[in-house]
């Protein structure tokens, strides 16, 4: 009896199915990859909107104004705390013992000007980013000078409360030069930032800090 092989049909028939199976493996593990790298990309921007948090609650806490300073040479206190409420994109100014110095030797105190803005990222046409301005040299105008960085991107939204302990209620704005506030800054003040995700949904970020010192140093 001779020996019976396959035929062309068969041979057809089983490459085809091998294909499929083939095409169905590789599928699953691409939509593996997919979905790990969906998540990974997840976890890095909750995780860098903590730090940014974090580090923005650790510098508002340490925040003060100071009524120790040369009269003849400013014209009003060099020491500030402003926040500006414009929408969904506010602005933070303020003085800060939390300066940290990263150089040995470095002519530099504890005490800080920062603040914080959403302005477009150059690196990424169309999103805005959650830049940070530092300048160690407390001088007659805070608005000016110092180093910027961006510590947070794909941000949607920047928004700060600032709890008035005397009306028992939030404020959208807060600046000490303010006639009726003489100086005084908030007890609390409520952070958020909302970024834009992977998966093309928005999600919101939020911390909340005490302010250890809200009258005005005089010493």
């Amino acid at each position: 009896m001779r020996g019976r092989g396959f035929t062309l049909i068969e041979v057809m028939i089983a490459a085809a199915i091998t294909a499929v199976i083939g095409t169905l493996v590789a599928g699953s593990f691409s939509r593996a990859a997919r979905s790990r790298d969906l998540a990974q990309a997840q976890d890095e921007r909750v995780t860098g909107a903590r730090v940014a948090l974090s580090r923005m609650a650790r510098e508002v806490q340490e925040a003060f104004v100071s009524d120790h300073y040369d009269h003849k040479r400013f014209r009003q206190r060099p020491t500030l705390f402003e926040g500006k409420d414009r929408g969904e994109q506010d602005d933070l100014l303020f003085v800060t013992m939390a300066h940290g110095r990263l150089v040995r030797d470095a002519k530099e105190a504890d005490q800080a000007v920062v603040e914080y803005t959403v302005e477009p990222n150059p690196e990424r046409q169309g999103e805005l980013a959650l830049w940070r301005r530092e300048k160690t040299r407390i001088d007659e105008d805070p608005t000016r000078g110092g180093s910027r960085a961006i510590v947070l991107e794909h941000v949607k939204g920047f928004d700060v409360g600032y709890w008035d302990w005397k009306k028992q209620e939030w404020a959208r704005d807060w600046t000490t030069a303010n006639n009726d506030r003489q100086g005084l800054l908030p007890t609390r003040v409520r952070l958020r930032v909302t970024l834009s995700m992977p998966d093309g949904k928005d999600q919101t970020f939020e911390t909340q800090t005490r302010v250890a010192v809200i009258r005005p140093l005089d010493f």
